[in-house]
């Protein structure tokens, strides 16, 4: 693996320390130049002045059981109501916790003969996929802001894409 002195930040979030770490947060993105914040297993809200200091520019991935199944293990919701897609969603980031303008989403149908461990694992798997493709369409400028909506133009011909890029 090729090293691109890529620097990490750890920055433990407490309910006691969450506005100074969020301000670190903010110092360090700044500092970098950052044109992308990536939420992933980022399970905290943000604040009002984060969300809209960075408009635009925080995508965050979730499963796609909101509002049915909230909390900490979906999946295993899920499996418990037997249902027969499970997905996930990327959107922008606003103060309106989980509700941003949405750019990517996807499904997978499962049956009653998985597992709730297999429920977690695709679930899981889909939501990399929609991940990766929000970021792509975002970093290529095929994504626009429209209200509460997003408008996200398919990839130009000869550009990397899938065939769930579209």
């Amino acid at each position: 693996m090729v090293n691109q002195d890529i620097p990490y930040f750890c920055i433990k979030v407490t309910p006691q320390n969450k506005a100074q770490a969020e301000a670190e947060q903010m110092r360090i993105v700044q500092d970098a130049g950052a044109e992308l914040i990536v939420l992933a297993r980022y399970m905290q809200g943000l604040s009002d002045e984060m969300c809209q200091r960075f408009s635009g520019r925080i995508i965050n991935i979730h499963h796609s059981f909101l509002p049915s199944f909230k909390g900490a293990n979906p999946y295993k919701q899920a499996f418990e109501k037997g249902v027969k897609l499970i997905g996930a969603t990327s959107h922008y980031v606003t103060a309106d916790l989980d509700e941003g303008p949405i750019i990517e989403q996807d499904i997978i149908r499962v049956t009653h003969a998985q597992s709730n461990d297999d429920y977690v694992s695709l679930g899981r798997d889909v939501e990399a996929q929609v991940l990766s493709r929000a970021v792509h369409a975002h970093v290529r400028g095929r994504v626009f802001i429209n209200g509460h909506k997003t408008v996200v133009f398919p990839a130009s011909p000869g550009s990397y894409t899938s065939e769930r890029m579209g």
